[in-house]
This record gives structure tokens, sequence and C-alpha cells, in this order.
């Protein structure tokens, strides 16, 4: 009986002591390093499609990685509100959130030139410079001014174009329009066209709309757009999509939570990041294609603004980004590095013409006198 009673401990302990490791090694990985726990919050709601690419990023970076680290997702708004997203990381509140970098142009106005500019960068420029043209770098001196690291994890196709309920076949019918668009470029455009900038939240636009206090508005992918609701209050859709042909969203991290990381999980956040570069680009564009048959099923007219009016907008935006790049030698800086990358791309893109992207050197800034305005 004494050797049964003595068995039954012998058990006891070892589940005990097993139990005890286990739970070590749940906080402790395989490479003896601590689990990392991390808090990320985001600036989208559910109803903004623009919370997927934060969503994928996240899913990935437990794909590859989730036995070294765990961020605990936390919905908008639930820990400071999104216009607080910025402070929040730089401060340590959170390690991590889901953002676009026009939002915080007041605090430098090269954010502008980095999220998404005015005839500027369509998907294919953006791609390629911030991962093989040193845009990724541009990118982490921008953040990195205020304790931030920056994973630029999606790259958004041109976005869908103005909606209205008077049909916008010329710069000649923006003057008067009260419009709601995002970003201090596109709202110099809108003025330069004798319209006004309206600052609101996209899901405000529904009801704007229906009161009047507003007459067009853009957001973005036809997607989104139709989520929204602008199907039911909106008739025409002026293309292109002059005032974002692109658009990059990411997430902002801690400086010193990233620079606390193992080089080896920095590599597979960064794999992750990729990723979710891929599948975003994917998804958004996919979406647009039976979004846009929503549309035309709706009766919503397409109207197109021409070469020419374009052209105009182009010689525009160029005289605004030479203004701003006196005022801020970095915004200089990143506009050099991205219009002689698209100076630079011409000749191939152009010899691959139309299987390829090209933009008419033509059409993009002085690069001589962007240069001369950088310290």
């Amino acid at each position: 009986m004494k050797k049964i009673i003595f068995l039954t401990k012998i058990v006891v302990l070892t589940v005990l002591v097993l139990a005890f490791v286990c739970t070590m090694f749940s906080t402790v990985t395989n490479a003896g390093e601590k689990l990392i726990k991390w808090k990320m919050s985001t600036y989208w709601p559910p109803i903004y499609q623009l919370i997927e690419g934060d969503k994928c990023w996240h899913k990935f970076v437990h794909q590859v990685a989730g036995d070294q680290i765990q961020i605990k997702w936390y919905p908008a708004g639930s820990i400071v509100p999104g216009k607080q997203l910025f402070d929040a990381v730089a401060k340590g509140t959170l390690e991590v959130a889901g953002e676009y970098g026009g939002y915080w142009a007041g605090k430098d106005t090269a954010f502008n030139l980095l999220a998404s500019y005015p005839l500027g960068f369509n998907f294919n420029d953006y791609m390629n410079w911030i991962w093989q043209g040193g845009g990724f770098d541009l990118f982490q001196e921008a953040y990195g001014k205020f304790g931030i690291f920056y994973l630029p994890h999606t790259v958004i196709p041109m976005e869908s174009g103005i909606r209205s309920n008077k049909p916008i076949n010329s710069i000649a019918d923006f003057k008067g329009l009260k419009i709601r668009i995002s970003g201090k470029a596109q709202g110099h455009l809108l003025r330069h066209m004798g319209a006004a900038q309206v600052s609101i939240s996209s899901s405000e636009v529904y009801q704007a709309m229906q009161k009047g206090v507003l007459d067009a508005a853009e957001s973005c992918n036809p997607n989104m757009d139709w989520d929204l609701g602008y199907g039911e209050i909106t008739k025409y859709w002026c293309s292109p999509g002059f005032h974002q042909p692109s658009s990059v969203l990411g997430v902002m991290v801690n400086k010193k939570a990233w620079n606390g990381l193992s080089e080896d999980l920095k590599a597979k956040i960064l794999v992750a990041t990729q990723a979710t570069n891929t599948w975003a680009f994917t998804f958004y564009d996919y979406t647009s294609i039976e979004a846009t048959q929503k549309f035309l099923d709706k009766g919503i007219k397409i109207t197109r603004l021409s070469n020419e009016d374009l052209r105009i907008l182009n010689k525009a935006i160029n005289k605004y980004t030479l203004e701003e790049a006196k005022k801020n030698p970095f915004f200089a800086k990143v506009a050099y590095s991205m219009f002689k990358y698209q100076k630079d791309s011409y000749k191939w893109h152009k010899i691959a013409s139309p299987y390829h992207y090209a933009k008419d050197p033509a059409l993009i800034p002085d690069l001589d006198a962007l240069k001369a305005c950088i310290k």
C-alpha cells in the first residue's frame, strides 16, 4: 500500500513538473527568447474595407512567427481615437497601429507624398520604389523622427474618382462644388479648380450628400464606395482618380519595441509585411471588378476628364510640389527620390508599353529644382 502511495506521489509530482515546464515554454520560444506581447489597434472601423490590410498583416505575422510574438487586436477607438494613434505609438501606449500616412501631413508634409499624391505614383511605382528604390528607408526616416518604425503592408490601386449628382466632364465643372476629399495636396488642386474641400469622415458622406452639405465625394476603391452606400446617393462617377492614383497603408510600430526584437523575428515580420503587400493589391483590385458592375447595374453614369485637363492638373501639382519643397527640405528629398525613379524607369516602361506603366518625364516636376531644395 505504501508503495502504491509513493508511486502515486511520483506521478503527481511528474505531472506538476511537466505542467510547470509547459507553462514556461508558453512564454519562452524554442530559441530561448521570451514571447513578445504587443497591443495593436487600427484607424479603421469594421465598415471600412481598408481594415483588411491590417487584419491580413496581423494574421500573417502570427502564421510566420506565432511562437515568438503575440499581438492582441483592439478595435478602432477602443484605446485611443484614430487621430491619436500616431502619438500613442510614438509614446508606447500601443506597440502597433494600422493607419494611412496622409493623415499625419500636419506633422510633416512629406507624409502626403509617402501615402498618396495627386497625379503621382501608381501601384507599380510605389511597389518598385518602396522595396527596391530606397523608399523603405525614407519611410523609416520620416516616421523615425517621431520614434516610430514603419511597415508599409498595403498598396492600393487607383481610387475610384469623384462621385456626384451632377456630371463632371471637365475641370470647369468642378467650380463651386463642395467635395469631400482627403489630403493637403488634393485640397490644393480642388481650390485651383474653384471647388471647396470638405474634410469629413467617409462614414459621414452618406448623410452629408442627402442633406446637401456635399455636392460630391471620394473615398476609396469601388468596393468600399459601394459598401458605404455611394450607389444610393450619387448618379455620376468621374474618372480617373487623379487625386489618388495609388495609396499606401501600413502599420506604425513603436521604435523601441521594434529595436527590442531579435533579428530573426524582425525578418519574419518583414516577410509577413511583403506577403500582405501581394495579398492586399490583389484583394483591392479584384473586389473592384464586381463592385464596378454593381454601380453600372445601378445606372451610375461614367464621365472622364480629358487628357488635356489632366495635363493642366499635372502642371498645377508640379508647381505646388516645388513650393512645398522650398518650405520643407525633407519633402524635397522624398519628392526627388520618387520622381527621379519615375524618370529613370521611363525608357524601360515605354519600351514595354502597352504592357507596362510609363509616365512621360515631361509631366514630372523639375528634378534639378527639387534637388536644390534638399539640405
